[in-house]
Formats: C-alpha cells, sequence, structure tokens
C-alpha cells in the first residue's frame, strides 16, 4: 500500500485552515502524509528538498495551493513550479478564497489541475476533501 501514498503538500498561510484541512483528512480518514509550507519560497523549498525543513517525498505528490500568501503568493509560486523541469508536472489543486476572475485565468493558464473556492464551514471542508480523496485515489498520478 505504501507506493499507493501520496505525498500532500498544503500549501497555505492561515492556520485556522490548515487546522480545517487536517481535521477533514481526519474525519474521512485520509491517511496520506499531509506536508504544510507557509508561502510559495517555503514550498519551493520542501519540494526541492533545499530547505532547512522537512521536504516532501519525490515521487507521488500532490499540491493544495492557497493563492493569496505573504513572500511569495499562489500565482508567482505556480509560475516558478512550471519553470522547474523537475516540478513542472506536479498536480496543483487550487484551493482559495480568492473568486477573482483573473486568478483563476491565470491559474488555469498555468495548468492547475482544479480551482475550488475554501468553504466556510468544517463540513463543507469534509465534503470538498472528501471528493479531493476519490479524484486522486481514481486518478493515475505518477
Amino acid at each position: 500500500m505504501a507506493e499507493r501514498e501520496l505525498n500532500i503538500l498544503l500549501v497555505e498561510d492561515d492556520e485556522l485552515d490548515v487546522m480545517n484541512v487536517q481535521r477533514a483528512f481526519k474525519k474521512n480518514n485520509i491517511r496520506n502524509p499531509l506536508f504544510v509550507a507557509g508561502n510559495g519560497l517555503e514550498a519551493l523549498e520542501m519540494l526541492r528538498g533545499t530547505g532547512p525543513g522537512p521536504h516532501v517525498p519525490a515521487n507521488r505528490r500532490i499540491i493544495l495551493l492557497d493563492l493569496n500568501m505573504p513572500r511569495m503568493g499562489g500565482i508567482e509560486f505556480l509560475r516558478e513550479l512550471r519553470k522547474d523541469p523537475n516540478l513542472r508536472p506536479l498536480t496543483v489543486i487550487v484551493l482559495t478564497t480568492s473568486d477573482e476572475e483573473r486568478d483563476k485565468v491565470e491559474a488555469y493558464k498555468l495548468n492547475v489541475a482544479g480551482y475550488i473556492l475554501k468553504p466556510v464551514t468544517l463540513q463543507a471542508f469534509v465534503e470538498i476533501m472528501a471528493t479531493l480523496n476519490k479524484y486522486w485515489t481514481v486518478n493515475e498520478l505518477p
């Protein structure tokens, strides 16, 4: 089963949203490792294994990305990710409060797999994480 394990990187600066995702994982019995980066720079370090903190194993990775963050926001992170030949193929799903059309257009131009508005309630977070779990369970991710 370990070979089917998916390494999930949540790029999120809001601690409450991080806790909601963690709670939703627990309620849905999602056992995939969840790594958390507080901004795009930290996420790149974790993916490349260049920073002082933990690194995300190179096999079977997916990214849940907020757009509005300090230091390096989500769109800037996506641009850097897509420039890097080793990281370019990673699956990214945007999970954000931004309902701005320009953010959606730019994210899809940068090849995101989905764009999800953050839910307001914990129950809605649980439902979204259950749906995402089904998505990445049926998709053949490298």
